[in-house]
């Protein structure tokens, strides 16, 4: 093939077809537990969740929640991965080895934040939220008192959502989407001194803690029990003046070792009873969809 800007311009538009339609197809769940927040600066300030939103009756004076001095900010990180293409391989037509290449870069792009996502939620006995506290802890500060969203334990992880609002458990922030770059040009130096042309995708994005209220970690077994009772904590939070917040979690997140026992909870008609007994109604058949998030393995 004769190497001229007419046919790597033809290279750079095959190449960006191959990573769109990847990062297209690809599958991810990371949408459904994290809201999108477009970004127009490098820090934006979440501070208007350091107070769940609700409506009381209007006598005399409005009150009004001062929120200065407080603040919840979160940076967006920059994102990058880049390929080289041998300038050999373009003039003996071996341009489509590189396809494949190109495609697996628009998965793992497409596919990146699902990780960091299931990094916030594994994490999250330790790293803190808006209030100071670690995202699941039980020891919220709210008003006068304290609020759980801590099931304890020990063993492996799950994860309990709340997601039917706009406002949800975690945050996507986006700056800048990903895109598919090049570096061609015959008088870069890495073509001159290395004859090789690069390919990239660049991206700025971070992930965070949204509200608490609307998440519920456990570490305890997995049982129609325990998830029973991380459906009552939740739907029994409180606002500072006593009010329900009106929690209805409809999201059950698990790692794959734990999918078995999910779908038993969730799909199955009839159960065991108690001590041995014969089959009964399975009463928490369908009180939530299921998410297997391979991420959190």
């Amino acid at each position: 093939m004769i190497i001229d800007q007419e046919a790597l311009a033809n290279i750079y538009v095959g190449l960006t077809a191959a990573f769109n339609k990847a990062f297209d197809e690809t599958e991810v769940w990371f949408p459904q537990v994290a809201m999108t927040v477009p970004a127009k600066t490098k820090i934006l300030d979440y501070k208007f969740m350091l107070d769940f939103p609700m409506v009381r009756e209007w006598l005399g004076d409005r009150v009004i929640r001062s929120l200065e001095g407080k603040s919840y900010q979160v940076t967006t990180r920059d994102w990058e991965a880049t390929l080289e293409v041998d300038r050999n391989d373009i003039r003996d037509d071996q341009i489509g080895l590189y396809a494949p290449m190109v495609s697996a870069l628009g998965e793992e792009a497409r596919s990146h934040p699902d990780r960091l996502i299931a990094d916030l939620l594994q994490n999250g006995w330790t790293d803190l939220c808006f209030d100071g506290r670690p995202f699941f802890a039980g020891d919220h500060p709210v008003g006068d008192g304290t609020a759980s969203n801590d099931g304890g334990g020990s063993g492996t992880p799950w994860f309990l959502l709340d997601v039917r609002r706009s406002v949800k458990p975690l945050i996507y922030q986006l700056r800048q989407p990903v895109q598919l770059t090049r570096m061609d040009r015959a008088d870069d130096e890495h073509v001159f001194m290395r004859r090789t042309y690069r390919y990239g995708v660049d991206a700025r994005y971070t992930c965070a803690y949204g509200l608490w209220q609307l998440a519920y970690g456990s570490r305890q077994e997995l049982t129609a029990a325990n998830y029973a009772a991380a459906r009552a904590a939740m739907m029994s939070l409180k606002n500072a003046e006593g009010r329900p917040l009106r929690i209805r979690p409809n999201l059950l997140v698990v790692p794959p070792s734990l999918e078995a026992t999910a779908r038993e909870i969730l799909h199955s008609q009839f159960v065991v009873g108690e001590a041995g007994g014969g089959m009964k109604s399975n009463v928490w058949q369908g009180s939530a969809n299921l998410l297997v998030a391979p991420e959190l393995a």
